[in-house]
């Protein structure tokens, strides 16, 4: 039916239009409900039939209520089309697609009802009749119409806030109810606490919100039609606002869409960078939004400080070229909020802002110290002073200061473990509820009463390996989840060799679309930090059928080569589904040790006569040095290709009888280290080509762009100081360059450089085929033209992907049709974009866990007496009023400060050690010298100095590390001459001690109350990483996140592969 639907809309310049538009109107529009008995076509999410009520929010309640609407405990919510419009012109896309979202997750009990094309639902406004009116109008004539629909099988529970529709329209219906959110929370949900804060702390925010003063504090932001011309017109710029957390007040820049590109290794505009200067500039703009810019007068550009400042220590390079004067501009507008939930501290309660009756007016600093400080009103602004507080900004108009919003939820006391950690967690958007009843549901059974067993139609479909080929795995110590294991055998009378890489099948235990799927998907990695870990999958499969353990049998995903025996080039590949049974489970150690043809015991020869065992050690060694034969050829590939070897970290975990780890002590790298991670990386490769060669649209790839060359400039001249030469034209020029950086004096040299080769680099990223051409496939690190993940599918989503893509390859191979439609390059591109977003968010929540850690250690410390707080440092960084250092010992960089704010610089004396006197500071491009009374002192790039480390507080945002010199030699304690991992051993061995300690106060506590059941500890979120798990997060650090892996960790990119056994 059509009818014709008048519309009076409001122009940009405010100004009424009268819009009239046909309607359509038909009897059948789906109900979603499984209490349907009019045969509606319900395809996607039904609303179950069992139970008490089906709940109808008002357009106010979704609009302003939407949080309380997306706790998992509230079901049976039906969104109406008339809502979700309202929400979408008042809130913005963001807003908009977060309520999309929540439509789309099976994991919530709630569907969109189309209204307005019901023929029966339907409400013609009326003359003179005011919008907000109408809208509740529709709302509560839906809910009629899905009563009568369901023939009053189910109650139907309207909620608003419009007091006058709660009078008017509760008791029109028989069997529809309209309540006010408070009274339905408080009558149907009195035990959720959580959302009734929520609602107290929503609509505390929403008072305030209409009293705010007229006075204006910044500009008005200009209109989007605007904006969007003077983009075209080349008079605006657009960009990402990016806050410099150590100048967070004054400095921040908008990256353009051309200097955006440092990830993807293009670069096509001229103007890179903008800075805007003062909070006054930004115009109310946070941290991350993408606004628009307009450029300031020539003459009034200025340049980027260059001098230190406190918890400065992993700055990007070409930062002395940006001291000069650089393109300045104002924000005009802003295209797009980026508001997350943000973590707050309340502060005491003198620096309460305003009182009134019911509430106080709060301005809570948040933990992040690029985020403006937000206005909070709330009644318990007494009991949460000093605490951690979960909040969401509302708003920030014109005419306020400050931004306003609601907390959410209290975290804590501030400084207390669990409370920094969840901290870090929300920061990094990272959000690992326990594995819901529903997911475990999904789950195969594996117990004492009934095991696991191996399907016959799967041994049928499977190439079954277990009587034919020599399968084992080569892990750290103690290592419990594996995913990989390998074998090589000779063939053709051994004029072949076959090498075969065996990765767990996993998703063939986890269909997609399913609920654990899903919620993998969501996580899209396991995140690892400094004491515990959150796993993308439940522990029935990553620690058990999915771990490719040894003496069972197990589902894999396998690619197998046959090489010539002379050349070692490959003669023929197969990829497919098998069927193995892992007859070693060896750790680097024993491996390595039979591979040097020491005299070691293999646990699972032990029960074997010595003939046997002979016979059988000799075969393992032979297959292991045919694997190292292989190995050290594949790797000799990709450095003749240009292969980097960078920085990273080099430890190893230490368990206890429980597999709770208790230290991280040195390990030394091994040869076998390098050849798994060969094996590794060839497989990721080989099956990089063949997704891509199948599906050159919408395959997931990985690539490494080439660093933009400026982003070299400290590495460059740092070497060029010490008198090396460095070539950057070419990963391989870079590589040969740096091979020959080496000062046999000081191995740290070599060691820094290479740091800074890795802080240089842009980040590799996953992709779809179909949106980069294949000139930008290319894996600059690894120096690979197809690159993608697949051997850790328990651990990354993007390996499950490729898995489900291979599947599908093979079958195309066969003349099969792929049994689920693969996503489209469009849907393909939107799911790597979360992934790597959700692996920054892994890689800097690792990092921030780190330092915490660190802090930890130092803060019971006595700087002045403890010696443990007395550390050689390197310098590798020259500014205006310091150095920048690296402590080997501890694997920590920060700034040294050789000039004060008193005017006071470091003076050395004959003994080397230094006091603060009153004088100047020079800075040179490769030295810093101080002037006072007693003569000048020099401090050049790469000296070794002696630096006291201590704690610095801070109430309200992370604590961080201080440096301060005390020596201009370096350290010589017997401390210093161990390795320089020995310290971070120290560190998180005392830590953990502390954390122990702590735990078995709580346990004891817990033993007087109820006991976990067995399910309740299988698979629930584990809190201490196994030695495998934490080794196999190092791997991705390299080039991934090259701040933080310069920053944290100290090895060669091998650590990485060889842990994580890929890049």
């Amino acid at each position: 039916m059509l009818k014709q639907l008048i519309l009076h809309l409001k122009s940009c310049r405010g100004r009424k239009v009268r819009v009239v538009r046909e309607h359509y109107v038909r009897e059948r529009v789906p109900c979603f409900s499984a209490l349907c008995q009019a045969d509606c076509d319900n395809d996607g999410k039904v609303l179950p039939g069992d139970l008490t009520h089906y709940v109808v929010p008002d357009v106010g309640v979704v609009v302003d209520y939407l949080e309380i609407l997306e706790f998992r405990e509230l079901q049976g919510i039906v969104f109406t089309q008339t809502a979700c419009q309202a929400v979408q012109h008042s809130k913005g896309r963001r807003q908009y697609n977060r309520l999309r979202n929540l439509l789309k997750d099976p994991r919530h009990d709630c569907v969109l009802f189309a209204n307005e094309f019901q023929e029966y639902s339907y409400c013609p406004r009326e003359k003179g009749e005011s919008q907000e009116k109408w809208q509740t109008r529709c709302v509560y004539s839906a809910a009629v119409w899905y009563h009568n629909h369901l023939a009053g099988m189910m109650d139907i529970v309207m909620i608003t806030e419009d007091q006058d529709a709660v009078a008017q329209f509760s008791s029109l219906s028989s069997g529809v109810y309209v309540v006010s959110v408070q009274d339905y929370l408080s009558n149907f949900w009195m035990e959720l606490h959580a959302a009734h804060e929520l609602y107290n702390s929503i609509s505390q925010a929403l008072e305030e919100k209409e009293s705010e003063g007229t006075e204006k504090e910044y500009t008005e932001h200009l209109p989007s039609e605007i904006l969007e011309a003077g983009i075209k017109s080349g008079r605006y710029i657009q960009g990402v606002l990016n806050v410099n957390k150590h100048r967070a007040q004054q400095e921040a820049l908008i990256t353009t869409q051309a200097s955006s590109n440092k990830n993807t290794g293009t670069f096509t505009a001229a103007l890179r960078d903008v800075l805007v200067y003062g909070g006054k500039n930004r115009n109310r703009a946070v941290h991350g939004d993408v606004v628009v810019v307009e450029l300031l007068p020539k003459s009034e550009w200025r340049g980027k400080v260059t001098s230190l400042t406190e918890r400065q220590g992993d700055e990007k390079t070409g930062e002395d070229e940006k001291s000069k004067p650089m393109p300045t501009g104002y924000v005009v507008g802003i295209l797009q909020r980026n508001w997350r939930d943000y973590v707050v501290t309340f502060p005491p309660r003198e620096a309460t802002q305003s009182q009134s009756r019911n509430s106080q007016r709060i301005l809570a600093i948040p933990w992040d110290p690029r985020i403006p400080k937000i206005r909070i009103s709330t009644q318990q602004a007494d009991a949460l002073q000093d605490h951690r507080v979960v909040v969401r900004i509302d708003s920030w108009e014109s005419t306020s200061l400050y931004p306003n919003g609601h907390s959410v939820r209290v975290l804590g006391r501030a400084g207390e473990l669990e409370t920094e950690i969840q901290t870090i967690l929300i920061e990094n958007f990272i959000h690992v509820p326990p594995f819901s009843e529903a997911q475990l549901k999904e789950m195969p059974v594996n117990s004492p009463e009934k095991p696991w067993k191996v399907h016959p139609s799967q041994v049928a479909s499977r190439r079954d390996l277990r009587g034919t080929h020599l399968v084992f795995s080569i892990d750290p110590r103690g290592c419990e989840d594996v995913d990989d294991t390998l074998s090589v055998r000779t063939l053709d009378g051994g004029k072949l060799l076959e090498l075969g890489v065996h990765i767990a099948d996993v998703t063939h235990f986890v269909p997609e679309g399913s609920l654990t799927d899903l919620e993998a998907r969501s996580r899209a990695t396991t995140y690892y930090l400094a004491d515990r870990r959150y796993d993308m999958l439940p522990a029935v499969l990553s620690a058990d059928l999915c771990s490719l353990l040894g003496g069972v049998d197990r589902y894999a995903m396998s690619v197998l080569w046959e090489l010539d025996a002379h050349t070692l080039e490959v003669t023929k590949v197969w990829y497919g589904r098998t069927l193995i049974r892992s007859s070693y489970q060896l750790h680097y150690e024993l491996a390595q040790a039979l591979l040097n043809r020491e005299d070691t015991e293999v646990p699972e020869l032990a029960p074997l006569s010595p003939e046997e065992k002979d016979a059988k050690l000799a075969e393992l060694t032979q297959a292991l040095e045919m694997l190292t034969h292989v190995a050290r050829h594949l790797r000799a590939q990709r450095d003749r290709g240009g292969a980097l070897e960078l920085e990273g970290v080099e430890v190893r975990a230490q368990l206890d009888a429980e597999k709770n780890i208790t230290a991280l002590v040195p390990r030394q790298p091994l040869e076998v280290h390098e050849t798994v991670a060969e094996c590794m990386i060839y497989a990721n490769h080989w099956v990089a080509r063949k997704i891509q060669k199948t599906f050159p649209h919408q395959a997931l790839l990985r690539h490494h762009p080439p660093p933009r060359q400026e982003f070299f400039s400290q590495l460059v001249d740092s070497a060029k100081a010490r008198g090396f030469t460095i070539n950057t034209s070419s990963n391989k020029a870079l590589a040969d360059s740096l091979d020959r950086a080496v000062d046999p004096e000081d191995p740290l040299v070599n060691r820094m450089l290479r740091m800074m080769a890795t802080q240089a680099m842009s980040q590799a990223l996953y992709f779809s085929t179909g949106a980069q051409s294949q000139e930008q496939y290319y894996h600059y690190g690894l120096a690979l033209d197809h690159y993608t993940h697949f051997t850790s599918p328990i651990r990354r989503y993007a390996d499950m992907i490729v898995h489900r893509l291979l599947t599908a390859a093979v079958d195309l191979d066969k003349g099969l049709s792929p049994a689920v439609a693969l996503a489209t390059n469009k849907e393909l591109e939107e799911t790597t974009q979360h992934i790597n977003n959700k692996n920054r968010a892994a890689q800097r929540a690792q990092k921030l866990s780190i330092e915490l850690f660190q802090c930890l250690y130092f803060k019971e410390r006595d700087p002045q007496t403890d010696p443990s707080c007395v550390a050689d440092a390197a310098i590798y960084a020259i500014r205006d009023n310091g150095v920048l250092v690296f402590v080997p010992q501890y694997g920590v960089k920060g700034p040294v400060y050789l000039k004060n704010r008193d005017g006071e610089v470091v003076t050395v004396g004959q003994d080397g050690r230094c006091e603060w006197k009153t004088g100047s500071v020079k800075r040179y491009s490769e030295h810093i010298s101080t002037t006072c009374s007693s003569g000048t002192s020099t401090f050049t790039l790469f000296d070794h100095i002696t630096v006291r480390i201590s704690v610095q507080p801070s109430r309200c945002h992370a604590d961080s590390l201080n440096l301060e010199i005390i020596s201009n030699k370096p350290h010589k304690s017997a401390e210093s001459q161990q390795p320089h991992s020995q310290g971070r051993s120290q560190l998180v061995q005392e830590v953990v001690r502390q954390a122990e300690e702590a735990s078995q106060q709580a346990q004891e506590r817990a033993s007087r109350g109820p006991r976990l059941s067995k399910e309740e500890r299988e698979f629930c979120q584990s809190k201490t990483p196994n030695l495998y798990s934490l080794l196999e997060e190092i791997r991705e650090l390299a080039l991934m996140d090259v701040g933080a892996a310069a920053n944290v960790f100290n090895m060669n990119i091998y650590a990485h592969l060889n842990n994580n056994h890929c890049t």
